[in-house]
């Protein structure tokens, strides 16, 4: 089931136990916390993950499997919880390690958080009777292959020229908006540059095309291209 697209651990396992009967561990946020408690790991996640699941499985009945991994979700999320643990009704009081040491509040534990580097770069949004210029980024690299409002390379600093990475040239209006985006290694803000009535444009090299504002939303856009159709004001009509 793994080898399905967007089919997961979790899901997988999730699957297996409750509609295959089978003996899988489905590991949730609520099941590592429950794991990670009743046995005291110490150890911050996500570097734990292996433990707990190697734990839950180990707790995995041959007999409904299905319903006890539903039973050790709704634990998790109704008596384990996050917060204030309700450690007096839960059926595993005596057994749980970290209630036994005083540390069901600090568990599970995560590991500090890395600032991300910060990368900024200029979005070109390029008009002309209705229509985007949208180009295809390459194949390989982040976000490879799919279209994406032109833009400058995403680094350290601005470019000092940034007309010069302009696809066309035309008549630009400086910081029409701006939009922040998350990625898993770094955080990217980008300024976002308007031309209007682009009409003659010679288009350079590359996989350059005009399309409809009305149909972007059928467009393979990445999230952070899309905040930049809603930065400029088209999301009634494309989003």
């Amino acid at each position: 089931m793994r080898e399905l697209p967007g089919i997961g651990s979790y899901t997988a396992a999730a699957i297996a136990a409750i509609a295959c009967d089978r003996r899988a561990a489905a590991v949730d946020g609520n099941v590592e916390r429950v794991i990670s408690r009743l046995y005291a790991v110490d150890t911050p996640l996500p570097q734990a993950k292996a433990i707990i699941r190697g734990s839950a499985l180990e707790l995995v009945p041959s007999d409904r499997p299905g319903d006890f991994a539903q039973a050790l979700m709704d634990l998790g999320a109704t008596i384990c919880t996050p917060r204030a643990a309700n450690c007096l009704i839960c059926p595993w009081t005596s057994p749980c390690l970290a209630r036994q040491r005083g540390l069901a509040d600090v568990l599970p534990r995560k590991a500090p958080k890395v600032a991300q580097p910060l990368r900024v770069g200029i979005a070109f949004w390029i008009e002309r009777d209705g229509e985007v210029l949208l180009r295809r980024r390459p194949e390989r690299g982040l976000l490879g292959g799919m279209m994406e409002i032109p833009s400058t390379a995403w680094q350290d600093e601005l470019p000092h020229k940034p007309l010069e990475a302009a696809p066309v040239a035309a008549r630009w209006r400086h910081k029409a908006g701006r939009i922040e985006h998350i990625f898993t290694h770094f955080r990217l803000e980008l300024e976002i540059w308007r031309a209007t009535n682009v009409r003659d444009a010679t288009l350079p090299g590359g996989d350059y095309r005009w399309v409809p504002v009305a149909d972007l939303a059928g467009e393979a856009l990445p999230s952070v291209m899309r905040k930049i159709v809603v930065a400029m004001g088209k999301e009634a009509k494309a989003l």
